[in-house]
């Protein structure tokens, strides 16, 4: 498929923060205006990790089709790029069947990448990105955020310092081009033009509290449920703790308790509150795009009304 084509047929999106009840509502979307679900979620693409990224379960996606879980291993090099790649078939694929796709999840770097394409190509400096790894050996992820936010204080605020890939990124762009990668990516923004042009991008808000409780309960109930077992199921198969999946929430801390850097209370604390700050930049993300229209989750009324006024619209301007 030509990835630089505009689709003209429906496309709806659902997106939000972690914990704020994305799969739920998307699966009555789906049934309601016969859609399928295209998860834009950078973890969920990876086998073998089900608990710590809150995948969908079987019977739901025995419920409602769904695509791109479960399609590389964790040790897999999966990005944005990739993910546009498929996201653009899976796309294709359900409207041959006269279905809308759904693209729902909270990996807002992927959904730009999607829906305004990538970016630029700044290119590759792999000296400097040497330079950067020995210094992320010798001094650590956090003197390296600090720099990032001395030259790139948007990217800092958008790259979680155990991001290293990104964090590296960020630091190797600035080095490179002495520009730094927030310019870069802003200047693709003024220039980018939509990929559909039949779109609803619908973001989802709640009440501050509420969704810190949801992620306190979402944390109890992911370690209740095997969290532990399945990272050492991970480590069994030969998926090192350093690999950029399982450097990822859940994982990270997981691995640290088994590791005994924590013990079992403090892994709880500090998974919740890494979730929280990681809700606060999912929202930071989601707040940048200009075409999102803002629902609160509860209100499934005030919501549906606006997709079903979409989805008339676009079935008279077929």
């Amino acid at each position: 498929m030509n990835q630089s084509q505009t689709i003209d047929s429906p496309v709806l999106v659902l997106v939000g923060p972690t914990a704020i009840g994305k799969t739920e509502l998307s699966l009555q979307l789906a049934e309601q205006f016969h859609c399928e679900i295209v998860s834009v979620d950078s973890m969920q693409v990876y086998r073998f990790m089900d608990i710590g990224t809150a995948k969908v379960s079987v019977e739901e996606r025995a419920r409602i089709p769904h695509h791109l879980i479960d399609v590389v291993d964790p040790d897999a090099d999966y990005d944005a790029a990739c993910f546009v790649r498929d996201a653009m078939i899976s796309i294709a694929d359900i409207h041959s069947r006269g279905r809308v796709p759904l693209l729902t999840g909270g990996t807002g770097l992927y959904l730009r990448a999607l829906i305004d394409g990538l970016s630029a190509d700044i290119g590759q400096f792999p000296a400097i990105r040497d330079q950067l790894q020995q210094r992320l050996t010798s001094v650590g992820s956090d003197k390296l955020h600090e720099e990032l936010f001395l030259c790139d204080r948007i990217s800092a605020e958008r790259i979680n310092k155990n991001d290293t890939h990104r964090l590296l990124r960020a630091l190797e762009v600035y080095q490179a081009t002495g520009r730094p990668w927030s310019e870069h990516i802003a200047l693709h923004q003024q220039q980018k033009t939509s990929r559909f042009s039949n779109i609803l991008q619908i973001g989802l808000t709640c009440d501050r509290d509420l969704l810190y409780r949801r992620i306190d309960m979402r944390t109890s109930l992911m370690l209740g449920s095997g969290l532990e077992q399945e990272v050492k199921g991970l480590i069994a198969r030969g998926y090192s703790p350093q690999l950029k999946s399982m450097q990822a929430i859940g994982y990270r801390h997981m691995n640290n308790y088994l590791n005994n850097v924590w013990d079992m209370p403090e892994t709880e604390r500090l998974l919740a509150r890494d979730t929280r700050r990681y809700a606060k930049r999912q929202y930071t993300w989601f707040a940048a795009s200009p075409d999102l229209e803002w629902f609160d989750v509860q209100d499934h009324q005030a919501i549906i009304k606006r997709i079903d006024s979409w989805n008339q619209s676009s079935y008279q301007s077929d």
